[in-house]
């Protein structure tokens, strides 16, 4: 497995994330085993081409990375970070690395240069950024001006409070009012918002510098 070495400390956060996952990482797959017609849908509504460079996100066991594959074909690279070990293991153990590059990285702060992929998955990343809005904008850093995001989950925001015996709050980050502006401020323009019982996906276009004036001064990371 390939890994990339975090370039933080890791903080208190990542370690509870991390901790999380790596209990439920064993049987993941088993346990959601009726996703995948609907993260094949989520990666066929993102558009992308033929030899495009494409990241997933917090990939977790990798189950995107087979459908991304397919839609950037051989001569495209695939690239999926996760901050939790144990969840890399289960991609690899599943033959997800012959789909794409397993990398051990913080999506809120990616070893990847500035600009240098073209799209970006994100499947029920954003409720596990510890500061959402920064977290956005560090996938906008890395994606190309033009380039295009997906924010998916294999349920709907209604459905996903249920299953977690919960009701929706107005202060969701995920309902159209709060995750337009957060994710224009990140350097997004909203495209699409679906929110439906068997399917929650937005997806976004990055948008120029010079529409974005308050992002600071991106640095390259190797």
């Amino acid at each position: 497995m390939e890994t990339s070495p975090m370039d933080h400390e890791t903080t208190a956060e990542v370690t509870g994330i991390q901790e999380f996952f790596t209990e439920r990482a064993t049987g993941w797959d088993a346990r959601f085993a009726e996703d995948g017609p609907a993260y094949r849908a989520a990666v066929d509504a993102l558009g992308m081409h033929p030899g495009d460079t494409v990241l997933d996100a917090g990939c977790g066991t990798g189950r995107a990375l087979e459908p991304l594959r397919a839609a950037v074909g051989p001569h495209g690279t695939v690239l999926g970070a996760d901050v939790t070990p144990a969840m890399l293991s289960e991609a690899a153990r599943a033959g997800r690395r012959q789909a794409g590059t397993l990398l051990l990285a913080d999506a809120a702060r990616l070893p990847l240069r500035d600009g240098s992929v073209d799209a970006v998955f994100a499947a029920g990343l954003l409720g596990h950024l510890p500061r959402p809005q920064a977290g956005v904008r560090e996938l906008a850093r890395v994606v190309r001006e033009g380039g295009s995001l997906a924010l998916f989950h294999p349920v709907g925001r209604a459905a996903l409070a249920a299953r977690k015996g919960r009701r929706l709050a107005p202060e969701d980050l995920r309902a159209e009012p709060n995750l337009r502006p957060l994710l224009a401020a990140g350097g997004w323009r909203m495209t699409s918002y679906t929110d439906e019982a068997a399917c929650f996906l937005v997806l976004a276009t990055r948008q120029s510098s010079s529409s974005d004036p308050g992002r600071p001064r991106p640095r390259d990371r190797a």
